[in-house]
């Protein structure tokens, strides 16, 4: 695009390469929209600070009807979604591109990263889409994909994801109306809920396979273990086979250590 592209955006810290992408390739920011987080496990303190060094305005409310109506207004060229956890109007005037960390059709979302993991894929991928009013459901711009190892954690899934940012970034950016217009709709494919505590709960029964599994599935949030009569809550834990550790959480044939415990 031949002009200084302007655009706002919408995200957490969970997909912050893409905002980080976004400014390395000289696109004006006009204002960030965040969302409230626990700053534990989840976190909007790099977009945030990043929006103040810049003097780019920015607000942890919903997005509205009427804030589209004034970016419109005020010469906005798109509207950029990574990880953006509010439900948002949807602008027939501005494009509005999501960043979604999973391939779609096949799985769509709030997210779907650790059920790829849990369900024991080997590809996972990240897509660009057009909003649509469905969550996840817009026409596809493009798609890329990764290999999964049998042992990846969430937080590798997410750093295979960051290595294809830049590269998918760069192509919103100077090549957004040509991805407009071939943009491919949506076929088949599934919408998968949110995981629900029952999955991220470990049992002392369970085997150290399947606890790992889990484990990995939800690295760096926090994890359930209950022993049948107590529960702690488990952050960045791995299992493994063999006799437990002194202070290890024990599974069926082998047991669970812990960077972050904390007794319920």
């Amino acid at each position: 695009m031949g002009d200084l592209m302007k655009i706002a955006y919408m995200g957490i810290d969970l997909m912050y390469p893409v905002l980080e992408s976004l400014i390395r390739d000289g696109v004006e920011i006009m204002e960030l929209f965040t969302c409230p987080t626990d700053n534990v496990t989840e976190f909007n303190t790099s977009v945030i600070k990043t929006a103040d060094n810049m003097g780019i305005p920015w607000t942890q409310e919903r997005i509205k009807e009427r804030d589209l109506n004034r970016l419109e207004a005020d010469g906005c060229q798109a509207i950029i979604c990574a990880g953006y956890y509010y439900r948002a109007p949807v602008s027939d005037k501005i494009p509005m591109v999501n960043f979604h960390p999973a391939p779609l059709p096949e799985y769509r979302g709030a997210w779907p990263m650790p059920l790829i993991l849990l369900r024991g894929e080997n590809i996972g991928g990240v897509t660009v889409h057009k909003m649509a009013r469905e969550l996840d459901a817009g026409d596809i711009l493009m798609r890329e994909e990764f290999t999964l190892s049998p042992w990846d954690t969430l937080q590798d899934y997410m750093n295979k994801v960051y290595e294809k940012i830049p590269d998918m970034v760069n192509e919103v950016v100077y090549r957004l109306p040509q991805l407009l217009k071939s943009a491919t709709p949506q076929m088949g494919g599934h919408y998968w809920p949110n995981p629900t505590e029952k999955d991220w709960t470990i049992r002392s029964d369970m085997c150290a396979e399947e606890a790992d599994r889990i484990l990995r599935a939800f690295y760096g949030y926090e994890c359930m273990y209950s022993d049948g009569q107590r529960q702690w809550e488990i952050i960045e834990g791995r299992a493994h086979c063999g006799k437990a550790e002194e202070k290890a959480f024990p599974v069926r044939n082998g047991y669970i250590t812990a960077e972050r415990v904390r007794a319920l």
